[in-house]
């Protein structure tokens, strides 16, 4: 009689959220070579779309929670040099120098608010939020074909969204201050961008990727718009008058994008529908001024 074995049972496949990619990745700062880290796709289930275009995701009962702007830098594990993927090998000697002389103080620039970190291992929310931090310093005084600014900005303004996640779930560590110091940073970061864009000194032109977020982007009317929302939320009000000023001149600009025509690829619905809003509160806060200057 023939003995019945049962075929051993499949083993589960490990639930993992990311991967490393096969090709290795060589650091132009300090040679180091590395696999980048990279998201499977179905990971993620999108939800809403904050005012600040911020796309937020529903928890998945095989995934959890999945935060795809952990994985968008590229962060070298050895250096801690830290671009966005377009950018990190095409930096020059000059400035591979210049970021390999400041390894120590960026390492401990980071490490001063946020510990322990780890980049060798795959990433969790505190190395996301470290990374945009990492790359506000690492994009500091690259050549203006970068776009410097703008580049700093959008890693501020994800920065701001990370820690003030990572602050939900380790309270008491101060990453709502950190998250507070760069929603300032981005707004100042934004509207410097613009300047320097209709000045000729940093064309944004050949920016590839406007996000904010990783999952659209809103082109440069989203920089527009985004200029005016963090004007609203985080710019000064010690001096209401100034605010005023300013926000009427964000008020101005954001006036452009209703007179846009119909909706396309390009200027998405939801970016109008929330920049009639922020036109909305900004005129509701400025009501005021407008008149006396009409007068």
């Amino acid at each position: 009689m023939a003995r019945f074995v049962a075929k051993p049972e499949k083993e589960e496949k490990e639930r993992k959220v990311t991967f490393q990619t096969k090709e290795q990745v060589q650091c132009p700062v300090c040679d180091a070579k590395f696999h980048r880290e990279e998201l499977f796709s179905g990971r993620v289930n999108a939800g809403d779309l904050t005012d600040e275009l911020h796309r937020t995701y529903i928890p998945m009962a095989q995934w959890g929670e999945v935060q795809p702007l952990v994985y968008d830098l590229t962060v070298c594990p050895s250096c801690w040099y830290a671009a966005y993927k377009a950018d990190f090998g095409a930096i020059g000697a000059k400035y591979a120098k210049t970021l390999s002389e400041s390894i120590a103080s960026r390492i401990e620039s980071v490490q001063r608010l946020v510990q322990p970190l780890d980049f060798t291992s795959p990433r969790d929310l505190a190395e996301g939020a470290a990374s945009y931090w990492l790359a506000m310093l690492c994009y500091e005084g690259l050549p203006k074909e970068f776009a410097p600014t703008y580049k700093q900005g959008i890693s501020a303004l994800r920065g701001a969204w990370l820690f003030s996640e990572l602050n939900a779930k380790r309270p008491g560590e101060n990453f709502d201050h950190v998250a507070a110091l760069l929603y300032r940073k981005a707004r100042f970061l934004y509207r410097s961008a613009i300047e320097l864009d209709q000045g000729g000194k940093e064309p944004l032109a050949s920016v590839k990727w406007y996000g904010p977020d990783s999952d659209k982007s809103y082109g440069f009317e989203g920089v527009i718009y985004l200029s005016g929302i963090l004007e609203y939320k985080y710019g000064p009000r010690e001096d209401a008058e100034k605010r005023a000023a300013t926000l009427s001149s964000s008020k101005r600009a954001i006036a452009k994008l209703f007179g846009l025509g119909k909706r396309s690829k390009n200027k998405p619905g939801p970016l109008l529908d929330k920049a009639r809003e922020l036109f909305d509160l900004i005129k509701a806060e400025t009501q005021g001024q407008d008149e006396e200057e009409e007068e």
